[in-house]
């Protein structure tokens, strides 16, 4: 596949490399985001060093970096280093001798560290002296979120604070999607979202089969690349996070509240803060709070499955592992037919409220995060936001109609014009209707209508 956006990311570290004094850049991300893709095209335009840590022996994990080296500063793996010292002392004193300052990528840093635990204090001390002497550019990446910010956020840890970039990948947007896939129709746009979200490596394997399709031969075929996905994410974080998954699992059956989590999973909720603090740091779980509400004080938050395609995978596979291993292929696939809707339906909603801060157009003002609102018996909101630099709000429902009937949309405007409003909403009110495409039926000049044709757009 095409290397796609990450402008701004690889924006910040031609900056860094282009600086005349180098210095440190921290990347992290979670595994299948393309980071590794990112610093590979950074080094090769800057015309680098890429080197990738294993679980290896510290010893081997030397060797194999001053072969990497090798490429750049000619002899420089002639030596056998006795430990990371020596040799990052070298890597300065060599790299300024043949002029060369980097960027030099040590990936999937804590691999490294699991065999060498006094390499971050030898990497603090190449980025204080040696390195910054030498002028160079070096960048640490890793995919166990946690081990990556804790080097740079944690006030303890030896290289705090001095980072002069610090880039966590996040997905890429929808509006990538089509073109990655060879899809048109933003239909057939969203129902992939809904399915593989914003993660690059998903995309890769699924380009150029129809989505039901892939799904089969990626997720639903016990042979697939993706048939243990989530299993895989939890155990080659670091350290492993595998005593998380039952929270996953009870999330994904559809428990959304911390004492319904507990009551799953057989725990305590005042137990359960830590371990969910964990997922939504691995990005794999999401806190929702409602509109209008402090989000560090309510105690009606809501937790879910942050990633369409772990949502897909935790409502058709994660029930059902075993029995998907005995049935056959059609019996496969109503199982996935059985969500496929509600997952478009819930991955729509969400893509809806993601969007409203770049849709200033198609809303006639620029707004802020949207979010749900619901409090009690009183009326929900699946979209609610403020407008930015002046009074103003808006308020919309998200409809995916599937086979839409003849009066699907004037019950869904009627509906948007007689629901009682969220309590404390400033200004003038905008009210929208999110819809898979434009209704035949005419639409009142009161109420926006967005499609989505608007959300998937380049532009967007």
């Amino acid at each position: 596949m095409e290397f796609l956006d990450r402008t701004a990311e690889l924006a910040r570290l031609d900056r860094l490399n282009r600086s005349a004094e180098g210095g440190l850049a921290v990347v992290w991300g979670r595994r299948r985001i393309g980071k590794t893709r990112v610093l590979l095209e950074w080094v090769e335009r800057n015309q680098g060093v890429y080197w990738m840590a294993d679980e290896s022996s510290a010893p081997e994990q030397r060797r194999s970096f001053s072969e990497a080296l090798e490429l750049r500063i000619p002899g420089f793996s002639s030596v056998d280093y006795r430990d990371w010292p020596s040799l990052l002392a070298r890597l300065a004193r060599d790299g300024a001798a043949a002029n060369f300052r980097g960027p030099i990528v040590i990936d999937e840093l804590p691999y490294a560290v699991a065999t060498a635990p006094e390499l971050p204090a030898a990497l603090q001390r190449f980025v204080d002296h040696d390195g910054k002497a030498a002028k160079q550019t070096l960048a640490l990446a890793g995919s166990s979120q946690r081990m990556m910010q804790g080097l740079v956020l944690d006030s303890n840890a030896p290289l705090w604070g001095r980072a002069r970039e610090t880039l966590a990948l996040r997905p890429l947007p929808i509006a990538f999607l089509g073109r990655a896939l060879g899809f048109t129709d933003p239909a057939d746009i969203v129902t992939a979202w809904a399915t593989w979200g914003g993660i690059p490596r998903y995309w890769e394997l699924a380009a150029g089969l129809p989505t039901r399709e892939a799904v089969y031969d990626l997720v639903l075929d016990p042979m697939g690349p993706l048939f243990d996905e989530p299993s895989r994410l939890l155990m080659e974080e670091f350290p492993s996070a595998t005593v998380l998954r039952p929270l996953l699992d009870a999330i994904g059956a559809g428990c959304h509240r911390v004492s319904e989590i507990g009551g799953r999973v057989g725990q305590p909720a005042t137990s359960l803060a830590r371990p969910l603090m964990r997922l939504q740091d691995m990005d794999l779980v999401a806190r929702e709070t409602p509109f209008g509400e402090p989000p560090r004080s309510t105690k009606r938050s809501l937790y879910t499955i942050a990633d369409p395609f772990l949502r897909l995978w935790f409502s058709v596979v994660g029930p059902r592992r075993s029995v998907l291993m005995q049935v056959p292929r059609e019996a496969r696939l109503r199982y996935y037919d059985a969500q496929a809707a509600r997952l478009v339906e819930t991955t729509w909603e969400e893509l809806c409220r993601q969007s409203v801060p770049a849709l200033a157009g198609a809303l006639g003002g620029q707004y802020g995060v949207a979010q749900r609102y619901w409090s009690g018996h009183q009326a929900e909101w699946d979209i609610v936001a403020e407008r930015q630099g002046e009074e103003g709000s808006l308020v919309g429902e998200a409809k995916w109609w599937h086979t839409p009937g003849p009066g699907d949309a004037s019950k869904a405007v009627q509906a948007l014009l007689d629901r009682p409003l969220p309590p404390g909403l400033k200004g003038p009110v905008t009210r929208v209707l999110f819809v898979r495409e434009a209704p035949a039926t005419s639409v009142p000049s009161s109420i926006r209508v967005v499609t989505a044709a608007d959300i998937v757009a380049p532009s967007a």
